[in-house]
């Protein structure tokens, strides 16, 4: 697992969100780029990241003034990526060590779920990929297409 080290701000931020919330969180990325906050939650605080009908996560939201998105953390890479990617259906993760040994996760979602896993802008690959990164070391994340012959 990687070593993940949380800034001053991250540390804040996560406080904050925990007391609107009542979800634990154990990152955080700001993500100045597309105007938006990552939290990485504990396993099972789904439920109470979002509220019914998104009443806590729109609260932190406004409370913060970005937009919020959350990730439920998972110990198994394949779950953890799974996750990062949804609502985008996946269909298979493979992971690969390049020529550095570094380990390349080559992810593949279904067809007519590609542009969701892509986001606009690549906002939701970008976010795979860094948290991937700080969650378990995975150096990069790609999507992948299979040929169909």
């Amino acid at each position: 697992m990687a070593q993940v080290v949380l800034t001053e701000e991250c540390m804040r931020l996560i406080s904050q969100f925990e007391s609107l919330t009542g979800a634990g969180s154990r990152d955080c990325i700001v993500d100045n780029r597309n105007e938006r906050i990552i939290f990485v939650i504990n396993p099972g605080d789904m439920g109470l990241a979002i509220g019914r009908s998104g009443a806590s996560i729109k609260k932190a939201s406004d409370v913060m003034g970005k937009r919020i998105e959350v990730v439920e953390y998972s110990g198994d890479p394949h779950q953890f990526l799974r996750n990062c990617f949804l609502p985008a259906q996946v269909t298979s993760i493979d992971f690969d060590e390049d020529d550095h040994e570094q380990v390349i996760a080559r992810v593949e979602v279904k067809d007519e779920d590609r542009g969701i896993a892509i986001g606009k802008f690549g906002k939701n690959i970008f976010k795979a990929k860094i948290l991937a990164q700080r969650q378990h070391n995975i150096a990069d994340v790609q999507l992948i297409q299979r040929d169909e012959n």
